[in-house]
């Protein structure tokens, strides 16, 4: 069974690169047409999505919420309702997964915990003695939760700027030609513009961790990671 998670740069081929050209550049009447160009599209992501589920047995609420969005642009474009729909449907995914994390941290898995603090990636029990020898274990679970709360902030701002560029980006009609080249457009910016500044801010919150760990046990980055 393979471990590892298909390569980054593939994800973006086939999740923004290739839908957004074939959006943009094949949707003309003369070519696969609006719908036919809408329906290729989506079809990568899809495909791509499947056949990561069967080669690496993983699937989560992530790529379930992932999934759902794929099928409401069809949806919305396919049977051409109004573009405000798409503007909210942008903005309900990443909205929905910052409340799922959001919520987590009333539970005893919040999500920043179960991401950095396990012990495939940490020391735990070196980092839990240290904690307990310093009697900072309060103050460290108090971080965790500070932490968890900025994660579900990062959400909330893609779902935001979702919402915001949708609404500038997409204005024709759904089912159109110009409504495809607009998604293509949508896709393509969203991932600079939304995934790399929220990709920013989770590595700020993950090294924000890192730091409360370093001065809560005054343990050295070597001792801290499992270097394998």
């Amino acid at each position: 069974m393979a471990e590892k998670k298909a390569n980054p740069f593939t994800d973006l081929i086939f999740n923004v690169i290739v839908p957004s050209v074939v959006l943009m550049k094949m949707s003309g009447e003369d070519q696969l047409g609006s719908v036919g160009a809408l329906v290729i599209a989506l079809a990568f992501p899809v495909v791509f999505g499947g056949y990561e589920l069967i080669k690496f047995k993983k699937f989560n609420f992530i790529s379930l919420l992932g999934f759902v969005s794929v099928l409401l642009t069809g949806g919305i474009g396919l049977l051409e309702l109004d573009t405000k729909w798409l503007a909210v449907k942008e903005a309900l995914i990443p909205g929905l997964i910052g409340l799922a994390v959001f919520i987590s941290t009333f539970t005893k898995y919040p999500v920043v915990t179960k991401l950095l603090f396990n012990d495939s990636v940490l020391n735990l029990t070196l980092i839990k003695q240290k904690l307990s020898e310093n009697g900072r274990q309060p103050d460290f679970d108090k971080c965790l939760m500070r932490s968890n709360y900025l994660f579900a902030s990062t959400f909330v701002f893609s779902s935001v700027m979702n919402y915001v560029l949708a609404k500038m980006i997409v204005t024709s009609p759904s089912g159109s030609q110009a409504f495809n080249e607009e998604l293509g457009q949508l896709t393509l910016m969203s991932y600079p513009m939304i995934a790399i500044p929220s990709m920013l801010m989770m590595m700020g919150i993950f090294y924000f961790v890192w730091r409360q760990i370093r001065q809560m046990t005054q343990l050295e980055t070597t001792q801290i990671f499992k270097m394998q």
